[in-house]
């Protein structure tokens, strides 16, 4: 199970035509409103204002899933590397509280519930254990890494030449799919209930990125 994972995150992170997209700093960039070079038409800028707004609330959410397994987890042996795991999610939050401003998009109205959701997963699963934690981060991550690509392809399919998103977005990508397989090193698999955590977990998470995009 762990190997088809771990080919899966390979195949799903490789999947995107360009390598230029491998090596983006995110905080390299001007993220003035001067940086948005190309006047977007109506279609565009509602397709950017949606991408943007569910991509700021997933990270946004993976902070607080974060924060409760920390408040766990963190003066334990998984503490560490679920630390390194949140660092990079401090800075993909980052970066789309930027874009929120750059674009003037509209963030989601259920931030609030995202800030408890996403809190009392994270909690949930490590009160179950470092097994069961992991086993949230593989869920998390495999929708989050899906959920990417996607919004790589309608961008390429759209003509829309946002390098710099694009680059963000393909950046944060690939470190979820690390999170993916750093959560299968640490015995995910070995959480009680894997499967039915995992499939609840990810449906959840499917219905907050449906939500996102339209609220």
């Amino acid at each position: 199970m762990s190997r088809l994972l771990l080919k899966r995150g390979i195949a799903t992170s490789t999947s995107i035509a360009s390598s230029k997209l491998r090596h983006f700093r995110l905080y390299s960039s001007d993220t003035s409103d001067s940086a948005v070079k190309k006047k977007l038409t109506a279609r565009e800028s509602t397709l950017l204002d949606e991408i943007i707004r569910v991509d700021h609330a997933g990270e946004f959410g993976a902070n607080q899933i974060y924060a409760g397994q920390m408040a766990v987890l963190g003066k334990t042996k998984s503490g560490p590397v679920i630390e390194h795991m949140w660092e990079q999610e401090k800075k993909h939050l980052k970066y789309f509280e930027e874009n929120i401003k750059k674009y003037r998009a509209r963030p989601t109205v259920l931030l609030p519930f995202w800030k408890v959701a996403g809190y009392t997963l994270g909690m949930g699963t490590a009160l179950l254990g470092k097994e069961a934690a992991m086993a949230c981060t593989v869920a998390v991550e495999t929708v989050i890494g899906e959920h990417y690509d996607n919004q790589l392809r309608v961008l390429f399919q759209e003509g829309i030449e946002d390098k710099e998103l694009m680059e963000c977005i393909s950046e944060c990508r690939d470190e979820e799919l690390e999170h993916l397989n750093t959560g299968l090193e640490h015995d995910a698999e070995m959480a009680t209930g894997y499967e039915g955590l995992s499939n609840v977990i990810k449906s959840g998470c499917r219905v907050a990125i449906w939500i996102a995009e339209r609220f």
